[in-house]
């Protein structure tokens, strides 16, 4: 994929779809470089990802081979911060994303994970849950389905049992399972 996208962005990028393609395989490169340790790479291509993905409308448009938008791609800058142990530059990349910027189900909850794998690892138990509670709502299977994820709402009310919105997520997360 490393050199499908250096093949596409020789084309110079010159139409939208060029762009989304292009964007569509930084960001998943870039994620992998950084759950391998590759801070300078992971960092170039989320930068790139984001700058290319600038210049797309902000929903894609129907039909779209490669429905990247901008708010999808920091998205992705999120995890590949968390991913760096950066969890203040993820909470700062996805600080001013929304459920509604995003398409599926899956999209809108993992914006709630990976915001709260953030909180959590700067010891934000409310803000945790708070994001948890948001990705539970959009889709119980993100919650219930990964095993990290799983693990903190397991481990929030043993932590924080005292803290808003823990009682309310561990009830959630346990009536749908």
């Amino acid at each position: 994929m490393t050199s499908a996208a250096t093949d596409m962005e020789a084309t110079g990028l010159r139409t939208d779809a060029s762009a989304a393609a292009y964007a569509q395989m930084l960001c998943p490169l870039a994620y992998t470089a950084a759950r391998e340790g590759q801070l300078a790479e992971a960092l170039a291509m989320t930068e790139e990802a984001r700058r290319s993905a600038c210049r797309l409308p902000q929903a894609p448009p129907p039909g779209c081979l490669f429905p990247i938008s901008p708010a999808a791609a920091d998205l992705y800058a999120v995890g590949v911060h968390w991913a760096l142990g950066d969890a203040g530059t993820a909470l700062e990349a996805g600080k001013d994303l929304r459920p509604d910027q995003l398409p599926t189900a899956e999209r809108k909850a993992r914006l709630g994970t990976n915001m709260a794998q953030a909180w959590w690892a700067w010891n934000r138990p409310e803000q945790t849950a708070r994001a948890l509670l948001k990705a539970h709502r959009a889709s119980p299977g993100e919650i219930r389905d990964r095993p990290a994820i799983r693990s903190t709402v397991n481990e929030l009310p043993e932590r924080h049992p005292h803290t808003t919105g823990v009682r309310e997520l561990h009830t959630a997360v346990s009536m749908a399972s």
